[in-house]
């Protein structure tokens, strides 16, 4: 009796707050329902429409596949990230190569395609495309390497009038030499009237430049305004940092992406990290504006507020996903608010006005840093309400038991290292972070109901030892041969990923032991200097020798001669310390998980009280499981969409599913088993009447390029 009289009064207010949602959104929704990433300017993820619903979900059948083509059977097989956009009854995505696709909507016959990529070339991660329109003039932005591309959206050419032929080159007007660094573009950029807004994908490593937010005019592809998220003197925040930390100091971008309210004509963006990730001590302070909401005014790039998660980051917590824009009834009034999800498991909800917290927020005392020049941040903001998705701490309790051998390596390292609960910094002796590097929350986001008032996400509950090492002596090469520097700069820079034995960890980081039979050299050169897929480029951040050297242990030249390294950025930038370890799952020596189950949960947030209404594992590792225990969960990066017919979509990873559950209760209504790993949001959308959802699906050996997948009623 209690849930129907909250269930029917969470109805009543979600009738008052979704009319309140869509007569403050950005633009009228259009028939297809899915017109930009994550369906809207606000980042909702929400499908209006409600053919297909609980009674009838069952009968959802792929009606068509689109395989995507600009990959060579042979290849490493792609993990696909796109979401698509649908605009009239054409559907554009992009492929993991970066190629663009224009789609029918309704059958999946290409209409045009547009290849930016040579043979050969790196991509990297990107999440889809950008729609704009100005009377008859209809485009398509999109990223490829370093730059931004405008294309016809009707015919997929160039528009030779957009910055160089249809091409913007994102390298310039970021501080340093546009010849010796790499910025690309993940998410997707945002449209304010005629501006495109975006942010950018940099290296994590000393070297990177800043992440600086810039519009351009959608029309010409002028820069129209740039904002500095590590302030210059004289700008708000500059106080922060060292005095010049300025024209040094890299990261701080917004890789996640971004949400706009139209009528309010402010852009609220995710920031991330400063670099280097885990050590700090050449940027002393509070390090405005990483880890920041940061709230612009979209058509001047003026500052209007922040707010700020994690002050001077050392733990890689940058924020992983758009802020959701949500309009919901709490303590008897509509708020129009930015809920912000996050790696550490918070929800931080935030007046869109003002940025001040709608629920309690507290600066908690935090653990000091035991490592020489660091200076932790003494506090860190801690919401009362609402509490963390995913588990935030961590006890012998909790450690698994597969094997008595497993269990006791576990319990040893457990016992070795330290850890005093969230916000731990960084140690000497190695330390535990939960949530880690990959959250909580990642980039697929959450989704939001206004019918409800409901939140939907994804969490990770899998820790990771960070083991932190004095650099100048644990990357120290043994000689001057080209070979072992090669070897020492590969252990700064990519051993973490990929491995001592450049084995990598399969599918995530792939291995690399045997690049000279598999692999042309130019290729991999690209590849280091602009990145790819996962892995960021190192233009810029690695000399010209240090390429040299890299590519000789890469190649297994051991006869390449000698060479003196000019080793000295870390040395002169005061970063002497590094993780060797970052963004690996902690395990048993048999590669089990060393924390127990749930590794992967989707809850419902009920944003009108704050609470938790449910919580469920997403995904099942069967070789883990034990009959009659609940699954096991499955690590992910995709996010959920909800819909008006009552469901909750959201897709797994290693496990190869896409499921629907009832949005009310989280019981699964629908299992369906997709060819490869996925590893991107779901989409829905109307066309020709009909309602359909869609999402992209990683590589397989005989299709590595990926594909496209939709489904419909039967």
């Amino acid at each position: 009796m209690l849930q129907s009289i909250k269930l029917g009064h969470t109805k009543r207010l979600g009738i008052i707050c979704s009319i309140f949602y869509f007569m403050t959104g950005c633009s009228k929704i259009e028939e297809s329902g899915w017109s930009s990433y994550k369906a809207d300017d606000k980042s909702s993820s929400y499908s209006a429409f409600d053919q297909i619903n609980m009674t009838n979900v069952e009968n959802l059948d792929n009606v068509w596949t689109f395989q995507m083509d600009d990959l060579p059977k042979g290849e490493q097989p792609v993990s696909s990230q796109t979401n698509p956009i649908i605009i009239n009854g054409t559907m554009y995505v992009n492929s993991g190569k970066q190629t663009v696709y224009a789609l029918d909507a309704v059958t999946g016959s290409l209409k045009w395609s547009y290849k930016a990529l040579g043979e050969g070339e790196p991509s990297a991660a990107s999440r889809g495309v950008t729609y704009w329109k100005k009377d008859s003039d209809e485009r398509i932005f999109y990223s490829a390497g370093n730059y931004l591309i405008a294309l016809d959206a009707k015919t997929g050419q160039l528009i030779s009038s957009f910055g160089e032929n249809g091409k913007v080159y994102m390298n310039i007007g970021v501080r340093d030499d546009p010849e010796k660094i790499s910025v690309t573009l993940t998410t997707p950029g945002r449209i304010f009237k005629d501006l495109i807004i975006i942010g950018s994908r940099l290296p994590d490593s000393y070297g990177a430049p800043p992440g600086y937010i810039r519009a351009y005019d959608c029309k010409t592809g002028a820069l129209v305004w740039t904002f500095h998220t590590i302030p210059h003197p004289g700008e708000p925040g500059y106080e922060s940092w060292p005095p010049d930390a300025y024209k040094y100091a890299g990261g701080v971008n917004c890789w996640a992406g971004m949400s706009i309210d139209q009528e309010r004509g402010t852009v609220y963006l995710a920031l991330g990290s400063p670099s280097y990730d885990f050590y700090g001590a050449d940027r002393l302070g509070m390090n405005l504006y990483g880890n920041c909401v940061l709230a612009l005014d979209a058509a001047t790039g003026k500052y209007k507020w922040h707010f700020q998660t994690v002050h001077h980051d050392l733990w890689d917590y940058d924020l992983p996903a758009p802020p959701n824009l949500v309009s919901f009834q709490y303590n008897g009034k509509v708020w129009d608010a930015v809920a912000q999800v996050s790696k550490q498991g918070f929800v931080y909800v935030l007046d869109r006005d003002s940025g001040k917290p709608i629920f309690p927020i507290e600066e908690k005392p935090v653990p000091k840093s035991n490592i020489p020049g660091e200076e932790a941040w003494p506090t860190q903001p801690f919401p009362i309400l609402p509490k963390a998705f995913v588990k935030q701490s961590i006890t012998e309790d909790d450690l698994t038991n597969y094997s008595p051998e497993g269990h006791k390596a576990i319990v040893e390292k457990f016992r070795s290292v330290r850890y005093e609960g969230l916000f731990t910094p960084p140690d000497l002796k190695g330390t535990i972070a939960i949530p880690a590097t990959r959250g909580g929350a990642n980039w697929g986001g959450a989704a939001f109901d206004p019918e409800t008032g409901f939140m939907y996400i994804r969490g990770n509950n899998l820790p990771e030892i960070q083991t932190m090492v004095d650099a100048d002596k644990h990357f120290a090469s043994l000689n001057n041969t080209v070979y072992e520097k090669g070897r020492s700069v590969y252990m700064q820079y990519c051993g973490a990923c990929h491995g001592a034995d450049r084995k990598g960890i399969p599918p995530s980081f792939p291995a690399i032991d045997n690049l000279k039979d598999t692999k042309p050299k130019p290729e991999i050169v690209e590849k280091i200097r602009r990145g790819g897929g996962q892995m960021p480029g190192f233009k810029g951040v690695i000399t010209d020798d240090e390429e040299r050297a890299i590519m000789a242990f890469l190649y297994e030249e051991k006869n390449a001669g000698t060479l003196l390294l000019d080793q000295d950025k870390i040395k002169e930038s005061g970063i002497r310390y590094a993780n060797i370890t970052p963004y690996t799952t902690w395990s048993d020596p048999n590669g089990n998980p060393a924390f127990k189950a749930p590794w992967n949960t989707l809850s419902a947030l009920n944003l009108s009280t704050g609470e938790y209404e449910w919580q469920i594992p997403v995904g099942n590792d069967e070789k883990l499981w034990k009959e009659g225990e609940a699954n096991t969960g499955l690590l992910a990066r995709s996010g959920p969409m909800v819909t008006a017919g009552g469901l909750v979509f959201i897709s797994g990873a290693a496990d190869k599913k896409l499921w629907a559950f009832d949005k009310m209760t989280g019981k699964l209504l629908k299992e369906i088993v997709l060819p490869g790993v996925n590893n991107a949001n779901v989409c829905s959308y109307i066309a020709g009447g009909k309602q359909y959802i869609a999402l992209s699906v990683g590589g397989t050996p005989e299709n590595p390029a990926g594909s496209i997948m939709t489904f419909a009623l039967n």
